[in-house]
């Protein structure tokens, strides 16, 4: 045994060495890892509990023997035998580090639990959903019309509705002989009337059922997870929630699980069973909010990128990880939920999107439901920002997609104090370009930092870490404060005029807050963190000026910021840190989580399903990976805003500094060496 470890926590991606031996909740507490403990270390209160990963992780240089961590001990014996352990999971109290190892840290583990901001956005729906009710009078049988009871049923619907070809499945058959009988021969038949299919015979109740029929609409994104409950009479969200996709603890990004994938024999299914054991939870979750039974939804829309897409469906996504990037279908599926263990209606199937291309997926497509570019009279950019950003370009003459992989940092992650969106977390800042003070809001606090009642206020949460909003506004600041310069390079206190530049290492650090007297943290934005905002920004505007590239235009009309992320994003700052191409700032807005509204769309209409359909097939992609100008507009764009753009449209809303720290910052490591 060495001594020290490398341990990675997920899904924060906080990594580093400790002593080996040290036990799982003693490192995360070295390392900043959020993770609840109340019974200090005893093994009674099981908040520490942790889920050790297994095999190859290519993404942190880690294979994960399987004794990284001790054996499980007479303490976790005695509570799973009291009070039950779930399989694969460990007691971080209990557990010590022996060797290199990845850890998730899961949801109900966190203290500081991340808030899933993907709510639903108002859109009136144009209702023509796939299921609906009809009541029907069914004939008796006798002695001289002793046709089968399903007969009886299908001439009904034929006859009062014009509803032919009628199919079913067994659970359903097994059911319908007691309910006729129950309803006097008068029931309510739940049909099912996908696209290009037979009706199904979904369910039969006795009598004149007058309940709404539900739908589930969701968004399967890489990091997140969201669901909405809809009733399919009106559209009306009865409930929506959302939690942590599973299977960050295989990979943050989703090359990482590409990786995860190709490197262990049962990756693929590990990964699957996970994805498909979140949706059992957030249906659940869902229905008790609620109020109804999961056996009450009767049909799904589910959208996702094409990784997901793949795990989802237990699909081999390794092709998705090399050129040519070809899916095994990128057509609309409508599947049985049962299939795909979704716990909803057993005779209820689930519609898919369609994928534009290898790396552009069904949530972009249902941005596009959503928005609609094509119909735009002049060109515009809609960006769904997420741990792989979507990119669309469209007016009514053609629409382009692409995607670009920005990574994890806009989530918190491989952010020095970064966090998920969570109680505590700064998710808005704004620094005095005079004085170069900062002052900042945190989740669940209304008052800022500056203002009466803030410091009782924050007494609940505390003050944690930096989101992934709050991180693009504190760069952005520190950008117009003149705290850093084009090249994001951090100046000295001397060069800045602030004492909040600190020496960090052969490079400057920007103390945001110091909560050191009372036992908090000390929060900073060290250069590292501007170098992974860099990169992760780039990667988005180089997507755009490729699409723009394509599509003959040097500025766009408007911008739209698309994604629960998205939502969150100030335009402004977005503008100045050159996340998105130039343009006026007026004409950037935000909206909401697109992706979902697009499912819910297509849950609520039938037309909405063959739109798509019909839309996707006209759409140009644009692969950044195999793109000569990918890496030339990544580069200038690592600029802030730009190495050689001006971004004009940005100087009647705010003056940037002509400040420069390269040479400066060379004699101060000269110095220091």
């Amino acid at each position: 045994m060495s001594d020290d470890v490398l341990v990675v926590f997920t899904p924060s991606g906080k990594r580093g060495r400790v002593p080996a031996g040290i036990s799982v909740l003693d490192a995360a507490r070295k390392l900043g890892v959020d993770l609840d403990s109340v019974c200090g270390g005893r093994g009674i209160c099981s908040k520490c509990q942790v889920a050790p990963g297994a095999g190859q992780f290519a993404k942190h240089g880690i294979a994960m023997a399987p004794d990284a961590l001790t054996a499980i001990n007479e303490v976790e014996q005695r509570y799973d035998r009291l009070r039950g352990l779930q399989a694969g999971r460990r007691l971080g109290c209990q557990a010590r580090l022996q060797s290199d190892a990845v850890i998730d840290v899961p949801p109900e583990s966190q203290l500081h639990r991340q808030v899933i901001r993907k709510s639903a956005s108002e859109r009136v729906m144009v209702m023509d959903p796939a299921v609906r009710s009809y009541f029907i009078e069914v004939t008796q049988p006798s002695l001289h019309d002793p046709d089968s009871d399903f007969d009886r049923i299908s001439s009904a619907l034929a006859q009062q509705w014009q509803i032919e070809g009628l199919t079913a499945d067994l659970p359903v058959l097994a059911r319908i002989q007691k309910v006729l009988r129950k309803g006097d021969w008068q029931v309510t038949a739940i049909i099912g009337q996908a696209e290009g299919m037979a009706p199904r015979l979904i369910d039969l109740i006795p009598g004149f059922d007058q309940q709404p029929l539900l739908g589930l609409a969701v968004d399967l994104g890489t990091t997140t997870i969201a669901g909405h409950l809809v009733a399919l009479d009106d559209g009306r969200v009865l409930a929506s929630d959302g939690l942590m996709n599973p299977q960050i603890r295989f990979g943050e990004d989703l090359m990482s699980r590409v990786s995860y994938g190709m490197m262990n024999d049962s990756g693929a299914a590990e990964m699957t069973a996970a994805v498909r054991a979140g949706l059992g939870d957030l249906v659940a979750r869902l229905a008790d909010e609620a109020g109804v039974s999961a056996r009450q939804i009767v049909d799904a829309t589910i959208v996702c990128n094409p990784v997901m897409h793949h795990l989802l469906l237990g699909l081999d996504p390794v092709e998705l990880g090399q050129a040519p990037f070809p899916p095994v279908v990128s057509d609309a599926l409508s599947l049985p939920a049962r299939d795909l263990e979704v716990p909803i209606h057993e005779a209820a199937r689930i519609y898919i999107l369609p994928l534009i291309a290898g790396h552009v997926g069904a949530d972009a497509a249902a941005v596009v439901l959503s928005e609609q570019p094509q119909k735009s009279a002049a060109p515009v950019l809609v960006v769904d920002v997420g741990t792989n950003a979507e990119l669309i370009l469209g007016d009514e003459t053609r629409v382009l997609a692409c995607s670009s992989p920005t990574g994890p940092a806009f989530e918190g992650a491989q952010i020095n104090n970064g966090q998920r969106a969570a109680p505590g977390a700064i998710e808005r800042v704004r620094i005095d370009p005079v004085t170069k003070e900062p002052r900042f809001r945190v989740i669940g606090v209304e008052s800022w930092s500056d203002e009466d009642g803030f410091e009782d206020a924050v007494k609940a949460t505390g003050i944690t870490g930096i989101c992934g909003s709050g991180i693009i506004e504190i760069v952005a600041e520190m950008r117009i404060a003149g705290i850093i310069d084009r090249s994001g390079l951090i100046g000295s206190p001397e060069q800045t005029g602030t004492a909040r530049c600190i020496p960090d290492g052969r490079t400057f650090s920007y103390l945001l807050h110091d909560g050191s007297e009372t036992g908090g943290p000390r929060i900073a934005v060290t250069q590292g963190d501007i170098r992974a905002i860099q990169l992760a920004k780039s990667a988005v505007h180089a997507g755009a000026r490729l699409l723009m590239d394509e599509f003959g235009i040097e500025e766009v009309d408007r911008v739209v910021l698309a994604g629960a992320f998205g939502a969150h994003i100030s335009p402004l700052h977005a503008l100045v840190l050159g996340m998105i191409p130039n343009c006026d700032p007026a004409r950037v807005t935000s909206a909401g989580n697109a992706a979902g509204t697009g499912a819910r769309m297509a849950l609520c209409s039938r037309a909405a399903r063959r739109e798509i359909e019909a839309e996707v097939r006209r759409i140009t992609r644009i692969e950044t990976a195999i793109a000569p100008l990918f890496q030339q507009h990544f580069v200038a764009a690592n600029g802030i805003p730009h190495a050689t753009d001006a971004f004009d449209k940005l100087a009647g809303v705010v003056t940037l500094p002509d400040v420069g720290f390269q040479a400066s910052a060379g004699r101060a490591r000269r110095r220091r060496g």
